[in-house]
Order: structure tokens, then sequence, then C-alpha cells
């Protein structure tokens, strides 16, 4: 099968990477690029890291891209892990004038969820299957028998009285100086109120920490099964790339 390369541009809290993907395959095709996220993630830096990561591809054609935030139709709708000032924009018309290309926009766990059920941990798999991308934030995708519901934003639902990604976040773990067995305590809680309300079929946990899932899977108790991302960090990446032909013509 031929390759059929898109180009994926995933805007994370602490970095924006990207690289050209073959969406036949779901395989990165070159190494992939990375700058820090500007401190404040205001829309202008933001935007302007978005255009550094395409000039280095040289990439010329239209592309897809993540955001760690609610979107609709391309407009900003939450900002937790942003500048407040994003919200209310219309991604796509902004990352467009600044690169002069097409681009289409979603919410970045939706579109490491979107790559791990094509080609990753949640292929084949039918029922509920609910994908967690661990990092600064917790993010969701929520899937029914394969499709997508968007913008679910499991990460915020309240634990303890508090925002459960400020509790149970990956960042909060380096940030506290927790080691694996006190962060697990508050994941297997995250994760059992999750289960508690959708009853999932399957958990995915994505997120670079998955990469250290023998660390901390057997410290979970949870009823249904739970494994590590196939796709690792780079699904949202690869779910970018695959959005990036609902704007292109070729």
């Amino acid at each position: 099968m031929a390759e059929d390369l898109y180009l994926g541009v995933d805007i994370g809290g602490s970095g924006i990477k990207a690289a050209p993907v073959d969406v036949t395959a779901g395989t990165l095709k070159e190494e992939r690029y990375e700058v820090p996220t500007p401190p404040g993630a205001r829309p202008d830096d933001v935007t302007a890291c978005v255009a550094d990561v395409l000039g280095h591809f040289s990439w010329d054609e239209p592309f897809g891209c993540t955001f760690p935030a609610v979107v609709q139709d391309g407009v900003i709708r939450t900002a937790a892990n942003v500048d407040a000032s994003w919200i209310g924009v219309h991604a796509g018309k902004v990352i467009g004038a600044a690169t002069k290309l097409d681009v289409a926009v979603l919410n970045d766990a939706d579109a490491a969820g979107l790559a791990e059920m094509h080609f990753g941990a949640g292929r084949g798999v039918s029922g509920t299957v609910v994908v967690l991308t661990l990092g600064t934030g917790i993010g969701s995708a929520l899937f029914r028998d394969g499709v997508l519901v968007p913008n679910t934003e499991l990460g915020h639902i309240e634990l303890n009285g508090r925002d459960a990604e400020t509790w149970a976040a990956p960042s909060v773990k380096t940030r506290e100086g927790l080691d694996y067995p006190n962060w697990a305590v508050r994941l297997n809680r995250y994760l059992q109120t999750v289960e508690t309300l959708l009853w999932p079929d399957l958990l995915i946990l994505g997120g670079g920490i998955s990469r250290e899932a023998d660390l901390f899977l057997t410290l979970l108790e949870i009823r249904c099964p739970v494994v590590p991302a196939a796709l690792d960090n780079e699904a949202g990446i690869v779910g970018a790339a695959m959005t990036a032909r609902l704007v292109s013509n070729r």
C-alpha cells in the first residue's frame, strides 16, 4: 500500500511536537521535531511555534493540529493549561493565518484516542473504551464501538473536592516528589471514579508516562482491563495527521 503522508502537530502543556505521518500505517516518517510550549501559552506565541515546526519540515500543505482544550468547530472553549485569552478564539483560523495553510484542529486527547483506536491498543476493540493521556494534565477520549464522543474532559471531574488532574496527573507526581506507589494510590482513585461513571470495557493509558507502565500498572485495582498506549507519546501526532484529511483536497 502506498504511503499517504500528512503532517501532525501536537500542542501540549510543555511541548509542541510534529512529524510527517503515513496515515495508512500510523507511523512517523521522520524523527519528530519538538519545541517548548512558550511560557503562558498565549495565542501569538503558540502560533509562532507551530509555524516554526512546520518550517522545520518545509511543510506547505494542509495539516492537522491538536490543542489541549475543548474544541468545537475549531473554536477553543476552555483553557486549563493554556492562556485564558484562547477562549472563544477560532484556532483553525488563527493558526491558519500564521502558517498560511489550511489546518484541522481538535482536542489533543481525542487525537491520541483516534490513533490508538485505529493503530494501537484499541484497534478492533468494541464496547466502551476510554483513552487517558497522562501528562501535564489528564486528557480523555471516549469511544463507543469505535466512534468518538468528543471533548469529554474527564480529567476535570471532581475528586477529593478538587479538579482531578490537579491531584492525580503525572506533573503532580513530579512536582510533589511522589514515588510510584504513592502516586499509584491517587491514579487508582481517579481510575475507579472513571470506572464507576462509565463502566468501560477497556482503559488505555497514554502520555509520556506510559513508557513506564510496568512501574505502576500492577499497583492498580481496577475492574476492567487497563493497558498502556501502544503508540506511546506519538499518538497525538498520528491522530492530528489523520484529521488533516478533513482539510486536504489531495
